[in-house]
């Protein structure tokens, strides 16, 4: 299982890669930054299986900032930082902060290009540790013709769970995406496949999931400015691999999730969004079928 290393250590890893490598090379630095209200009409710890059946609503925040340096003409690095927390008004003790590193090293090879991810999640409930997450992800990709853009990846995961041991696991997954461009990226749709078997250290907790997914992106001119305007939706069937105690059968989940959102720029940095979505998750496990919906709005600021 997953190894705790500090934090701090993790942040300073892969900015200390970047300064070290190509020292000569051109350093490139973005960013956002983000606040808004969302309200949930069902406040849950999906990890955990838990519901309070109400709805809340509370501050959102977010930040994120990335390096990017060329290793050579074809090979570059880069590495990222991300937080967002949501503050719930009535709910304060699910009140969930969450830190996301990267890591990501690419290359091209003219017709496709080949990377390996790294990625390093930790979640807080209420300003304590809840869930660390580590992900490592090789994938290859390319256009295969004007309009069409392929990519696949395998997946490696390792979760824990702050006094969940048995819900501690790895999992390994396959990732496919096809992506099909109408008018460049003003209009395009994204089919994806995903495949993800979770071995947990519980049994009861090991599945088999596949997951479908539908996206679709129109950029239009309002007022003027180039505005976008995205639509989803996921499909998820998860096969657990033994019996439930709770229950006394196998569960099953199966979960389908829309999403709507609408991006308009205010001025050359200053975004605003606004966005929506449902969820049906349908299961077996009684305190794991449930509906939720999410409204929120929030402003960007994009630097440089």
């Amino acid at each position: 299982m997953t190894t705790r290393v500090p934090f701090k250590a993790l942040i300073s890893l892969p900015i200390a890669l970047l300064l070290v490598s190509g020292a000569n090379a051109e350093l490139g630095l973005s960013g956002t930054l983000s606040a808004g209200y969302e309200y949930d009409s069902n406040v849950s710890v999906d990890e955990l299986d838990r519901t309070s059946s109400r709805g809340d609503g509370g501050l959102i925040l977010g930040a994120d900032i990335a390096i990017e340096k060329d290793l050579t003409e074809s090979t570059d690095i880069s590495a990222s930082y991300g937080f967002s927390r949501i503050d719930y008004q009535t709910f304060s003790a699910l009140s969930r902060d969450t830190h996301m590193l990267g890591l990501n090293v690419s290359t091209d090879w003219e017709k496709f290009e080949t990377s390996l991810n790294y990625f390093y999640i930790r979640a807080q409930l209420d300003g304590r540790d809840f869930l660390t997450y580590q992900r490592i992800s090789p994938s290859i990709s390319g256009f295969v013709s004007k309009r069409w853009f392929l990519r696949g990846a395998y997946v490696r995961g390792d979760k824990e769970v702050n006094n969940r041991p048995g819900r501690n696991a790895v999992n390994d997954g396959l990732e496919l995406d096809a992506y099909f461009f109408w008018n460049g990226l003003r209009r395009y749709i994204n089919v994806g496949y995903n495949f993800r078997a979770e071995d947990s250290q519980a049994d009861r907790f090991d599945y088999r999931a596949h997951q479908a997914k539908l996206r679709f992106v129109q950029r239009i001119e309002v007022f003027g400015k180039l505005s976008t305007l995205e639509m989803g939706l996921r499909y998820e069937d998860r096969d657990f691999s033994n019996v439930t105690p709770s229950i006394g059968i196998e569960r099953n989940d199966k979960r389908l999730r829309g999403k709507v959102s609408f991006e308009l720029p205010i001025t050359e940095s200053v975004l605003w969004q606004v966005y929506s979505g449902h969820s049906d998750y349908s299961s077996n496990l009684p305190s794991a079928d449930y509906q939720q919906a999410l409204i929120g709005s929030r402003l960007e600021w994009v630097f440089p």
